[in-house]
């Protein structure tokens, strides 16, 4: 048998044959698509790309948010041997058309949400050829895109021709199928772009297969589970666990109502929560970071006993439950037991509900999640196994299980991945070493398409360099503490990893939601922080503060908060703890370029942005004008 994701469909259409696969909130309610059908519609589909001219290993675009479609158009487009080319819902026009031309699409497949950012670039698709398939029914919007473009056809007419014309075609589909090889590429996936240009990563049938049976070997997933898909359907993440994992242990997707546009699928997550009731979600830490806060709010909004039980129930049950790994002793697990089973009894409870009454636990990829959110989770019964991969490993490296897990790590390597630790010149490092995070196995990518340099620089050998530092621990758990191009240098040359510095502030300050650490040479490290509104306002109100001086003293004591927390003291050398701020105007998000489409901060974009602020503080003259700076944006705040 062939190593590919079709037979991964096939075996997923005899196994779960009648089982939902594939669900989308309608006016109607929560209508699917069992596997079975899921697996013939794609063929209706696959004959309808045929009839209208997608070749062998052509590229097809493919920008819409989470739906039935999408997978059905995905698992089309390998049936027809060509290649599929995932796009983000929120990127700019000109980032879609530098996708699409840089791969050589020949077609966009688009929802009704994003058909305007296609309309924004038709002339650049016309002239590269590139024709759209429309996911949504006809529309007066529609009729008026269609005049501008050479061509524009409709989802459900092809699946039609498909069904009509099945017999006409079922040989050259076939005959399409049984050449599909493990080493074809299945998608060309771009990257985020958080350190320089996107590249797009050549995946292959392999890869896949590799890394979804990795996944559910190792982390142990049982059958027919039900996943909430809240993240990007574009995103590698949700591609191997969702799309491809679902394939092999029947995990049964139910994608957030995005009808009416990212704002309303924002709204829609809570009560759809409610209506799925899902065994599980996969998210980023960016995500998990809402979450918290705002179950923070709501129960500081109950008055002071609650929320004094929630805090002091979090705080023994951290104690009680100990890293997830060594057990706490056994004094300690007596001591701290009644407080944190009576805060479970009258309040945890309560508060998990928000995610299902048979919700079991998250997966976190996409960036490092702080340690205090994994206790946080934990504590309240809605526990978070945090993973770590990247889109050229397909994404999976590695994944705390819930049977044996650390907090603070990434969690164990999965079987069939080569993980070693290496300095600059290649020597493989001992436990509990920090150096260059590299890895090889089955799940590794092609390359990157059309840029052999690139793929020259980060495959060696076979062996993937992923950019990251870390560590593997002695018990093979590993540690990723940040970009090797993110780190800070200081006046004499020594280097330092800031994401763990940026994530203790905002998981410990009350009023900084982001944060940037900058040193390029320089004495001492300094700071960007946006600040979260909300709250702030709240209270200067409760405060009566009627002074910005006063406000950013607030600010400066809740800066260095961590410095003090139990989880954080004593942790973090004392010269790369920032001696000076600049708080930003506005928080940095997609909208303005600060952030992409997985919710990470795009670090060069913001340190260029803000490139003069960040010179500025490393003068006195400067740190003087930064003060005044950061009480005239607090003004704000007093109205």
């Amino acid at each position: 048998m062939k190593r590919t994701v079709l037979e991964m469909l096939k075996t997923a259409s005899q196994d779960f044959k009648n089982d939902n696969y594939v669900s989308d909130k309608t006016d109607n309610g929560w209508e699917g698509l069992s596997f079975g059908q899921v697996d013939a519609v794609s063929s209706h589909l696959a004959i309808g790309f045929i009839k209208e001219g997608i070749h062998t290993f052509d590229k097809v675009g493919l920008m819409s948010e989470g739906r039935i479609s999408w997978i059905v158009s995905e698992l089309a487009i390998l049936k027809a041997r060509a290649i599929a080319v995932p796009l983000s819902v929120k990127l700019q026009p000109e980032e879609i058309a530098f996708r699409l031309i840089h791969s050589e699409s020949k077609y966009l497949i688009v929802s009704k949400n994003c058909i305007r950012q296609a309309v924004a670039i038709a002339d650049k698709l016309r002239e590269a050829g590139i024709s759209i398939v429309y996911l949504d029914k006809p529309d007066d919007e529609t009729d008026a895109c269609k005049q501008q473009f050479t061509k524009f056809c409709f989802y459900d007419d092809l699946v039609k021709f498909g069904q009509q014309h099945f017999t006409e075609y079922v040989d050259v589909l076939s005959e399409r199928m049984t050449q599909v090889g493990e080493d074809d590429v299945v998608v060309i996936t771009y990257t985020s772009g958080t350190m320089g240009n996107p590249k797009g990563i050549m995946l292959t049938h392999l890869n896949f297969w590799s890394n979804s049976h990795d996944a559910v070997q190792f982390y142990r997933l049982e059958n027919n589970l039900r996943m909430f898909v809240v993240l990007p359907i574009d995103h590698s993440f949700t591609h191997t666990v969702g799309i491809y994992c679902g394939l092999l242990c029947g995990i049964s997707l139910y994608f957030v109502d995005s009808r009416g546009g990212l704002r309303n699928q924002l709204k829609n997550i809570v009560p759809n929560i409610k209506e799925v009731q899902p065994d599980f979600m996969l998210s980023v830490p960016a995500l998990m970071n809402n979450f918290m806060r705002r179950i923070q709010d709501g129960v500081a909004k109950q008055g002071k006993v609650a929320n004094w039980l929630f805090k002091t129930g979090l705080k023994n049950g951290i104690l009680y439950h100990g890293d997830g790994f060594h057990a706490p002793s056994m004094w300690s697990k007596i001591f701290r037991r009644p407080i944190y089973r009576l805060a479970e009894k009258v309040v945890f409870s309560k508060v998990r509900k928000v995610f299902g009454d048979k919700f079991q636990f998250f997966i976190c990829g996409g960036a490092a999640l702080e340690i205090k959110q994994q206790q946080f989770f934990n504590c309240i019964g809605a526990p978070v196994m945090q993973g770590y991969g990247l889109s050229e490993a397909s994404p999976i490296i590695s994944v705390n299980q819930r049977h044996r897990h650390k907090f603070g790590s990434s969690g164990g390597v999965l079987s069939g991945i080569e993980c070693k630790i290496i300095d600059h010149d290649g020597k493989e490092l001992p436990p509990n070493t920090k150096g260059i995070v590299t890895v090889k196995g089955l799940s590794t990518m092609k390359g990157y398409f059309k840029n052999e340099k690139a793929t020259a620089e980060a495959l060696v050998d076979g062996r993937l360099n992923t950019g990251d530092m870390g560590y593997l621990d002695e018990d093979g758990f590993l540690y990723v503490t940040g970009r090797e191009k993110a780190l800070l240098i200081s006046s004499d040359g020594e280097k330092y990893s800031p994401e763990e510095i940026e994530d203790a502030i905002t998981n410990c300050s009350h009023y900084i939601t982001q944060c940037i650490l900058f040193n390029d040479h320089c004495k001492y490290t300094t700071a960007l922080i946006a600040l979260d509104a909300d709250r702030l306002k709240h209270f200067v109100k409760d405060q009566g503060i009627t002074t910005p001086e006063k406000l950013l003293e607030a600010v400066k004591k809740s800066f260095y908060d961590f410095t003090t927390d139990y989880a954080y003291k004593d942790m973090f050398p004392k010269q790369w703890i920032p001696s000076v701020f600049h708080i930003v105007a506005e928080p940095f998000s997609e909208q303005n370029g600060m952030v992409n489409s997985t919710m990470k901060i795009i670090r060069f974009k913001v340190i260029a942005n803000y490139k003069d602020a960040l010179q500025a503080m490393t003068t006195p003259d400067g740190k003087a004008e930064n003060e005044k700076h950061n009480l005239k944006v607090l003004e704000k705040y007093l109205g």
